[in-house]
């Protein structure tokens, strides 16, 4: 039988009930109302000077389906995670393992790799457009070359990716820290005395103890990846030649929603984008079990 609450228990769930609400009304504000929002203006289009939005049922997903562009973008974007997410992770952990360590310096070398972290992103992309400039760039002088990083269409994707890598090693490094410190020393101790060396010990001890913090890096590396956006709208002139062949999926949501007007056609993107996130990340749970290691 079910006792009844007392007045001290009904108070305090009162109390619990108040802090929680702001949380609560901010996913419904922020996130569950833009969500179905716009699964609804999905199977919309913007009405004539954008007044209001008349329904067109699945019309929005055909062309969207259909349209060479969309899949293009999709493989950017793709393209995009193939460099920042593994070569990302791999110098930092690297680097953490590297910082990990007694050494002289350590802090202030920890706070110039996670400066990135902490910049403008106008700032980053002014200072690489500068970088990757055919005519007056850094790169360019030093090499004595006049390649066009950002304008030839075969490598733009690339040097863009660069600049990905850069911008995210502090973050990936700081969190690969977090999970070293969590290792404990005896391992360590113990495969010395055995006369295990530095590497053995790196891929017999670092790397599986090591794989839960990787696996959330990975996993959340991939999902930013996939929505890259401010990156490309930054260094990426519109009249860039090279432009199709580089922007995300999310920047050509960017141009039908704000550019040209049609948010339903915008937000048939990202449903698209959505499902697809939604389906790499059911292939990494499912990956999970098998990678990641647990005591």
């Amino acid at each position: 039988m079910k006792q009844k609450m007392t007045a001290a228990e009904k108070r305090e769930a009162r109390w619990a009930y108040l802090f929680v609400f702001p949380t609560m009304l901010g996913l419904i504000v922020l996130n569950f109302y833009p969500f179905f929002n716009t699964i609804y203006q999905s199977f919309c289009k913007t009405g004539d000077f954008g007044r209001g939005n008349r329904f067109v049922g699945p019309a929005n997903y055909q062309q969207v389906l259909t349209r060479a562009e969309t899949w293009q973008s999709l493989w950017n974007t793709i393209k995009y995670a193939i460099i920042e997410v593994p070569f990302g992770i791999i110098i930092a952990l690297l680097l953490a393992v590297l910082l990990n360590k007694k050494i002289a310096g350590r802090s202030a070398y920890r706070t110039i790799f996670f400066l990135p972290m902490v910049c403008a992103p106008a700032a980053v992309a002014m200072v690489w457009k500068w970088l990757y400039n055919t005519q007056f760039g850094l790169l360019n002088n030093i090499f004595h070359t006049k390649i066009e990083w950002i304008s030839n269409p075969k490598i733009a994707w690339i040097s863009i990716g660069i600049i990905g890598v850069w911008s995210i090693i502090g973050y990936n490094m700081v969190l690969f820290i977090g999970g070293l410190q969590e290792i404990p020393g005896d391992y360590y101790e113990a495969a010395s005395i055995d006369g295990a060396t530095g590497i053995r010990a790196f891929f017999h001890i670092t790397l599986p103890l090591l794989s839960p913090t990787t696996f959330f890096i990975v996993q959340t590396r991939i999902i930013g990846a996939l929505t890259i956006f401010d990156l490309m709208f930054m260094v990426m002139d519109k009249t860039n030649v090279a432009l199709p062949k580089v922007q995300s999926i999310v920047y050509l949501f960017y141009q039908y929603a704000f550019t040209n007007g049609d948010k339903g056609y915008g937000a048939t993107l990202v449903m698209v984008l959505v499902v697809f996130i939604m389906i790499v990340t059911v292939i990494l749970q499912k990956a999970e079990k098998h990678i990641v290691y647990h005591n």
